[in-house]
């Protein structure tokens, strides 16, 4: 019974308590408590991964087809869109308290703080965040050739004949199949392929026995073209295309000297990436801040409404030495800290 009514008792002080600390944490009475706007830039990126698989037959295009081909796996990222959205937040490192009399300030007052209200109507906050990274695989040439694997290569062979004196070393011609070198299957393959556009050409220009018209014509013309891609990618190679849309934060910091900023990575292997993921190539953001002139203090006193003027920055967005995008963008915490005496701005309300 006493350890229940321990218990209890210790139940009832935790609740004491955390009233106590709820009661200390919430704002006073008879005030408003606001927050000044700050300004942070969402960039929503796009990028096209491209996973290339080179041909078996890679290093025997030049000397049967007369062309170069990309001769290594590889896989790269490029950007292919990039949208810049401000949006508008509260500043909790930047709280203000004015008191408020009963009747005499309306609290649209507080519009002409350029919406430093904790809650505001155009106050948009960030979406769930998407990850899709492609998962690796290796290329399939499988079943694109037409011509058999196997070959008849010619051996020659001895055997012992036996004569009236002595054993003679005879010569025995003996065919064996045998695997194909891959630069014979490269050589067929070839082959295949200049033939089908000899085919192509005989149907075009009418030096063919069969005769083609209208669809007929352009279906044969058009499956050859196929049969030609199917076996030039043993050559070639081919690529597999993913795209990947991100969206990263940079909230600009008034502290800072260096108006510069890690966006975002871009990493070959495993395309956008955080910031702070050290495998990736940067892309810079940089703000340049235009210059305030400062206002001298009229040594008003009483109570006042603080507001921010945002600085017009010029913004952009540097992959390397590239310019990627340019653009003008208010940015409250750059730019200017100043108050309304309340006299005012009740005279503002009322007018």
């Amino acid at each position: 019974m006493k350890r229940i009514f321990r218990t209890i008792l210790t139940l009832a002080v935790l609740a004491v308590s955390f009233a106590a600390s709820a009661q200390s944490n919430a704002d006073p009475e008879g005030y408003v408590t606001y927050s000044l706007p700050m300004t942070t830039i969402t960039l929503d990126v796009e990028a096209v991964q491209e996973t290339f698989y080179a041909g078996p037959y890679a290093k025997y295009a030049e000397k049967y087809l007369g062309i170069k081909p990309r001769m290594k796996d590889e896989t790269t990222v490029q950007l292919s869109q990039i949208k810049m959205t401000p949006y508008v937040e509260a500043d909790q490192n930047c709280r203000y308290s004015v008191f408020v009399k009963k009747g005499t300030l309306n609290p649209s007052v507080f519009s002409l703080s350029a919406a430093g209200l904790v809650t505001f109507a155009d106050a948009k906050f960030a979406d769930e965040t998407v990850w899709r990274f492609p998962v690796k695989s290796d290329g399939d040439f499988s079943g694109k050739g037409i011509s058999s694997n196997l070959t008849s290569e010619a051996t020659t062979l001895y055997r012992n004949e036996k004569k009236e004196s002595a054993y003679n070393r005879v010569s025995v011609q003996q065919n064996m199949v045998v695997e194909k070198s891959l630069e014979q299957k490269a050589a067929e393959t070839a082959a295949t392929i200049l033939d089908l556009r000899r085919q192509r050409l005989q149907i075009v220009t009418g030096d063919t026995d069969a005769t083609y018209s209208g669809e007929a014509m352009g279906a044969a013309i058009g499956e050859l073209a196929r049969l030609e891609q199917e076996y030039m990618t043993l050559f070639v190679g081919y690529s597999e295309f993913q795209t990947q849309k991100m969206r990263f934060d940079v909230v600009p910091e008034a502290a800072r000297e260096n108006q510069m900023y890690i966006a975002f990575r871009i990493s070959d292997k495993s395309g956008l990436v955080p910031a702070d993921d050290m495998t990736g190539r940067p892309v810079v953001m940089e703000i340049q801040t235009q210059a305030f002139e400062k206002v001298k203090a009229g040594g008003q006193k009483g109570e006042v409404v603080h507001y921010r003027i945002p600085a017009v920055c010029t913004v952009k967005i540097k992959n390397g030495a590239d310019l990627l995008l340019q653009s003008r963008v208010p940015v409250y915490q750059l730019g200017q800290e100043s108050s309304l005496p309340v006299a005012v701005a009740v005279a503002v309300v009322n007018k």
